[in-house]
């Protein structure tokens, strides 16, 4: 199938796919839990039943449990681990901003640092959860135009010449996050790293939504040469993989979370234009047009400039069906979701 053909969007699932959300009523645990993502999951697990617990720096009123910390050290935030059933921890500061030498280090620090303090949590439980994800990220495989990267044959990036520092840097703190997290001492707990895509969603604030404002705004062009990939995946087909894996109890190490269908920035921006149904083309913005831009938002052109062709390849070898496989029919039903949350009275 092409990437941006929407055929395919809607499958006659297998019999896996005909579960009806997790089996039983768990207790999750989210560290780090109150971005767009850990948003995403609390909601959807707590309107299925399940108690959610959120540990924040900064707790805020909401339908489940908030537990503050400070992700620096142990306090009574730890005792909601032993005897979790799940642990899914987001911790880490936004690389939406620029790499000087102070974001840096808190980009880093809030990453390894908060993995290791959650795994001494857990090994201190007397009752330690069954499973264990930590967030990771695509960004990990190295800037590909030439073919997929999946879990067994994606190369790590790093080594690339006139590899951007930047680039590197991201690279290297994504290496470095999953070293903490395998290295942590967990004998009685599952442990899955994340390789997640960007998370699409009609959530104000999320990627989706930023995009998408580019488009109304007449500036969703090419960026750069379009050349380079772009990984994704749609909300709906996150909160179902991550389901996926707490059920499915063969699954550990490292998992890409991404639609099967990586496609270019040009692409990409195409099937949204038409998606807001845009007749005109859309204004490109060459790299130095985002070299500025990205000063005066803050922010590094990395995160729309390397590419990422990232795909599933054990979440599709495991028979896991995607409900937008394809970014046309999943920018479709984004933008239509986008109108009725923010455009209805």
């Amino acid at each position: 199938m092409r990437p941006g053909d929407i055929s395919g969007a809607f499958f006659c699932f297998r019999p896996w796919d005909n579960f009806d959300g997790l089996q039983r009523p768990l207790h999750i645990v989210i560290p780090g839990g109150t971005g767009h993502i850990g948003t995403l999951l609390a909601r959807h697990f707590h309107e299925q039943g399940h108690l959610v617990t959120v540990i924040a720096r900064f707790p805020k009123a909401c339908e489940w449990q908030m537990v503050h910390w400070d992700g620096l050290e142990m306090g009574p935030w730890a005792e909601t681990l032993d005897g979790a059933d799940v642990v899914i921890n987001l911790a880490g500061r936004s690389v939406n901003c620029r790499y000087n030498a102070a974001n840096q280090r808190l980009i880093r620090h809030s990453r390894i640092f908060t993995t290791a303090l959650v795994g001494q949590a857990i090994a201190r439980a007397a009752k330690p959860p069954r499973l264990w994800m930590n967030a990771s990220t695509a960004t990990i495989y190295r800037h590909s135009l030439d073919r997929d990267m999946d879990e067994a044959s994606g190369e790590l990036g790093g080594n690339e010449p006139n590899l951007p520092s930047t680039w590197r840097f991201s690279i290297e703190v994504a290496k470095d996050w999953e070293r903490a997290f395998f290295a942590a001492q967990a004998p009685q707990t599952r442990k899955i790293a994340l390789r997640s895509a960007i998370v699409m969603s009609p959530d104000a604030g999320g990627a989706f939504d930023t995009l998408l404002r580019l488009v109304r705004w007449g500036f969703g062009g090419r960026s750069g040469s379009g050349r380079q990939y772009v990984s994704w995946i749609h909300d709906v087909d996150f909160i179902r993989a991550i389901e996926f894996l707490i059920e499915r109890e063969d699954f550990d190490g490292a998992v890409n979370v991404a639609s099967p269908c990586p496609l270019t920035n040009r692409e990409f921006m195409c099937c949204l234009r038409r998606a807001w149904c845009t007749s005109y083309v859309g204004i490109p913005a060459a790299e130095w047009m985002l070299a500025v831009g990205a000063i005066f938002l803050r922010t590094e052109t990395e995160l729309v400039l390397k590419s990422r062709r990232v795909v599933p390849g054990r979440l599709r070898d495991a028979n896991f069906e995607f409900h937008f496989p394809n970014w046309r029919g999943a920018c479709q039903n984004l933008v239509a979701r986008w109108r009725s949350l923010h455009l209805e009275d």
